[in-house]
């Protein structure tokens, strides 16, 4: 009896991502060949997973270089915790918290740096001083002053999708079709961006985990994220530490597990691996040691012929 591989070619093309290059006042991501990692740093004492921890900026430094020697590939900045029914934090104050720690850090490390925020003023703040992205969980609609400082600096903009606000985002989110809501939704803010004068080719597209999805909607997102290749942009995702992963574990190791961030980053893990294979370009972590080590075995196996 005979065994036919015709279905290899298939399987093989079914783990390929598109590459994409991203060149902008000095530097450059190539995304594709490789998996980008960006590292979290959170300024902030109220962050749902390190919260006040790196809420110094001796502090804050030093844990963003030690994030680039474990593989970051960018590190993402923030003053303002995002989680859900957070309240805002005035841009004034994130600023105060932000632009030392940028300033400092970005004399240190060659990686570029990302201002996690919705405020226009706040980014451009961040981009004076050393970061040279903008991460938006408001997809630019929060704030519209947003895109005018996008095309000031030429810098790249990240473009989350969520449902609502971090401080409503929560309460029952509900869609009739979860992916095409979601992709229509890209198609319009890229849209929006374009008209606003942002390069396409400045653009990244991230689904957003946890911002207004229950936890089998992030889990439909993951296992379908090929869906968002239609929009031809590079595709963030960040699953790390997500209550989803908690709620999937509590079920078998019961509430002691929150006890230790090492079980959840264990089981953010397997979210990076499927996200990758399904055709995340850039993974949003806290434990970029660990992810860098299972990106590597990714990476190859993706990469092999």
């Amino acid at each position: 009896m005979s065994i036919s591989f015709n279905f290899l070619p298939a399987l093989i093309m079914a783990f390929m991502r598109k590459t994409y290059k991203l060149k902008w006042n000095g530097y450059t991501l190539e995304l594709g060949s490789r998996t980008c990692i960006m590292g979290i740093l959170n300024v902030t004492p109220d962050s749902f997973s390190d919260g006040g921890k790196f809420f110094t900026t001796n502090a804050a430094v030093a844990h963003g270089e030690k994030l680039v020697k474990e593989g970051a590939g960018i590190i993402d900045i923030g003053g303002e915790s995002t989680q859900p029914f957070s309240e805002p934090v005035p841009s004034e104050e994130q600023i105060q918290r932000v632009v030392p720690v940028i300033r400092e850090l970005s004399k240190r490390i060659t990686v570029p740096i990302s201002i996690d925020t919705t405020d226009a003023s706040v980014a451009e703040a961040a981009l004076g001083e050393g970061a040279s992205i903008i991460n938006d969980v408001g997809a630019m609609r929060l704030d519209a002053k947003m895109a005018d400082v996008a095309v000031k600096y030429g810098v790249p903009v990240i473009l989350m999708h969520m449902k609502g606000t971090p401080k409503n985002m929560q309460i029952t989110p509900f869609y009739d079709d979860l992916l095409t809501e979601i992709k229509e939704f890209f198609l319009n803010v890229v849209k929006s961006a374009e008209a606003k004068g942002i390069k396409r080719s400045n653009i990244i597209i991230d689904p957003g985990i946890g911002f207004g999805k229950t936890f089998e909607h992030n889990l439909q997102i993951i296992k379908y994220l090929d869906t968002f290749k239609e929009i031809d942009l590079p595709v963030l995702l960040g699953p790390s530490r997500k209550a989803f992963i908690k709620n999937i574990l509590k079920g078998h190791f019961g509430d002691k597990l929150f006890l230790k961030h090492s079980m959840v980053d264990a089981g953010t893990q397997p979210v990076i691996a499927v996200s990758v294979l399904n055709g995340a370009h850039i993974v949003r972590v806290h434990d970029v040691a660990a992810t860098s080590v299972a990106i590597k075995i990714i990476d190859a196996i993706m990469n092999c012929q």
